[in-house]
């Protein structure tokens, strides 16, 4: 058992003052305590908040962010962006693999998220074939998230066809593609594997029902929740205008509706994107208790459209964000950018919270960090008893937020600029970031630069 202490915690009541939190040797918080004496625990240099979860991750897109924003002669878009990641992704090497996710996870660690959820989908060699070892990506994965310290929910995709009815894979998918039963062969052997390791949480990531059939997507999720009926489920769904038309040509109905009418959606699913959603399937979404993945950030970069964030929370719907294609890597950006795009859009400000003299900031960043636990499968997003040991220590003395206190401290890290206030890092009782740093950042740059030096040249 090891002791803490600080000044000044959010717990779940809310802000509270001489806390102390102690930490058992599994890396849980066996007791937290507001109002308590310091006795002989180690003082925290900072305020203590929870760590976020990064509930949608495509590690190996860190490396190619900015690589794409070249005009296009006929206009650019989601699949012409999409055209560039299939060719660049053709290159990568395991190595490069677990050089480049190393490089993020750290970047993540430092920016306050100390869990992700890694959506990966690229499982065979450049030609297409299986490697030796199935999950040799998967474990590279794996081992760059050990290595950095970062809490990791593992979700291997399956990914099957081109596009809605069957259409074959293209070429540049080759390197995604396996049937039904080697997908769940390999996702229950990853699944046994890891089940013992509470830094580990294995689901499963079905691509999207452009790239799944029914059949598939239907004996797949049986399959792995007959492992566990909690295992978390992730899809993409209705990120463009173009997927939701060619679903309604393909089935009738549009992705969110399809996936609520015909899967066994609950609080363990992750919809990802739902950008382009019906007020009728905004609530329903909401009423099955699945978390919205929300990625604000790549969502503008890629021109995906606006998800309706207070309408869904006012129908006590439940979201979490995620960094997708890693071209931000701050929570605090990606939650800016949530209620950013809704002032413009409604040239109005305060838009999520509507409550007289409520904080927006802070009601950002408790509605993430639940949602954000509950998609990743993890006891996290609270300073409680029982959660994984997960915090994050903001520096009173940073410029963006010295001189507030309570959710003041939120809404000026939050809105209050680009430079993080983020001190040290803690995931599962473990100190992973001190003083702003990582034990392997250096190495770990110094691996990343090779790797992209050589896939962009």
């Amino acid at each position: 058992m090891v002791s803490y202490f600080t000044d000044t915690a959010l717990l779940p009541s809310g802000w509270a003052s001489n806390v102390r939190l102690e930490v058992d040797g599994k890396g849980d918080f066996a007791a937290v305590r507001a109002n308590a004496a310091p006795d002989r625990a180690r003082k925290l240099n900072g305020i203590a908040v929870p760590g976020m979860a990064n509930v949608h991750s495509h590690a190996f897109q860190r490396a190619m962010a900015g690589l794409a924003e070249r005009a296009g002669p006929e206009g650019d878009n989601f699949w012409s962006w999409r055209e560039i990641m299939y060719r660049f992704l053709s290159r990568l090497t395991p190595d490069d693999v677990e050089a480049v996710a190393v490089q993020l996870y750290i970047e993540l660690l430092k920016h306050g998220y100390t869990a992700v959820g890694e959506f990966h989908y690229v499982h065979n060699d450049p030609n297409g074939q299986p490697y030796a070892n199935v999950a040799e990506l998967a474990d590279r994965v794996t081992q760059a998230a050990r290595l950095t310290g970062i809490g990791l929910t593992l979700l291997p995709v399956l990914y099957q066809t081109g596009n809605f009815g069957g259409e074959p894979p293209t070429t540049g998918q080759r390197r995604f593609i396996t049937s039904t039963d080697a997908f769940v062969t390999l996702a229950a052997d990853l699944f046994h594997r890891h089940r013992q390791d509470p830094q580990v949480r294995v689901g499963i990531a079905p691509h999207s029902l452009r790239a799944v059939t029914p059949g598939a997507l239907k004996e797949a999720v049986t399959a792995m929740r007959a492992l566990d009926a909690s295992l978390p489920v992730h899809i993409h769904a209705a990120e463009q205008a173009k997927e939701v038309q060619d679903c309604v040509t393909w089935s009738g109905q549009r992705p969110v509706e399809w996936l609520l009418s015909n899967m066994p959606v609950d609080a363990g699913w992750c919809l990802v994107h739902c950008t382009h959603v019906t007020p009728e399937e905004r609530t329903a979404l909401a009423q099955s208790q699945a978390v919205a993945g929300l990625c604000p950030t790549t969502e503008a970069n890629l021109g995906d459209g606006l998800f309706p964030v207070p309408e869904y929370l006012q129908a006590r719907g439940r979201f979490g964000i995620g960094s997708d294609s890693n071209v931000c890597r701050d929570p605090a950006e990606e939650l800016r950018w949530i209620e950013y795009s809704q002032r413009l859009v409604r040239r109005a400000r305060n838009i999520v919270e509507t409550r007289i003299g409520a904080s927006t900031g802070a009601t950002l960043f408790r509605e993430a960090a639940a949602g954000g636990a509950q998609a990743l499968g993890r006891s996290i997003g609270a300073l409680a008893d029982g959660c994984r040991a997960d915090l994050v220590v903001l520096d009173p003395t940073h410029p963006t937020i010295t001189g507030r206190s309570g959710d003041l401290i939120l809404d000026s890290w939050i809105f209050g600029g680009n430079e993080t206030p983020v001190r040290d890092v803690m995931t599962g009782g473990r100190w992973v970031i001190r003083d702003g740093h990582h034990a392997h950042e250096e190495e770990a740059a110094r691996n990343y630069r090779r790797a992209v030096d050589r896939l962009v040249h």
